[in-house]
């Protein structure tokens, strides 16, 4: 069981609506986000929650340590509440999925992602969920194809920088997807949403096409 949600970005109002930002975004789009009451703890933001239908108490956390030093907060509150690794969820960007796309894994490697390194640094392993969230990437390749091998150009300032107003209406409904999901991973184990999770694509409504005009001498007829 989950015990533990992280939702990864960094703190300020100037990396809000980053690409980085993705896992803390997902955490507003929580049924219950407007009843919580976040303080400030254990190196972040942090509450507890629980409703009848769970019957168990799930703790939350922003990290404020910024990105690469996200483990340091983790591990206080893992450590105090004492949970283990396998029963923490983390919730971040991913560059290697395209924008539209989430994905539920359990441990692997971390893709160059700071936090997840910092995570991997702080506990000794990553064998620790992940909700990931797809950003794309900055190269000429489509998004989700990956880059030339050991490239890194164009990255940080791509993640450091803002969603576009096309990026958000297919983010948006992604980032209600996962915290459905989120939501479903408190109520159950993990493992039985895997399989239908290892790699979703959320399909955004298109407006149906519109009838074309009439031809004007058939209107006469």
């Amino acid at each position: 069981m989950i015990k533990l949600a992280v939702f990864l970005g960094n703190p300020g109002p100037g990396y809000s609506h980053n690409r980085h930002n993705a896992g803390r975004l997902l955490a507003q789009t929580l049924p219950f986000y407007q009843s919580l009451s976040w303080q400030k703890k254990f190196n972040g933001l942090y509450v507890s929650y629980e409703d009848a239908q769970m019957e168990r108490r799930v703790h939350l956390l922003m990290p404020e340590t910024y990105m690469n030093r996200s483990g340091i907060s983790v591990q206080a509150a893992a450590s105090f509440f004492k949970i283990n690794i396998e029963e923490i969820i983390i919730i971040h960007d991913e560059l290697e999925l395209p924008l539209g796309c989430i994905s539920l894994k359990f441990s692997g490697g971390l893709g160059g992602h700071n936090g997840l390194r910092s995570m991997k640094d702080s506990f000794g392993n990553a064998d620790f969920w992940r909700i990931r969230i797809g950003i794309g990437r900055p190269d000429s390749r489509l998004p989700g194809e990956g880059g030339p091998a050991g490239s890194g150009e164009g990255i940080i300032d791509w993640v450091l920088a803002d969603f576009t107003k096309t990026e958000l209406e297919i983010l948006n409904p992604t980032l209600e997807a996962g915290g459905n999901l989120l939501t479903q991973i408190f109520s159950c184990e993990p493992e039985t949403l895997l399989k239908e999770w290892a790699k979703k694509k959320i399909l955004i409504s298109e407006p149906a096409p519109q009838s074309a005009p009439q031809d004007s001498k058939q209107e006469q007829k």
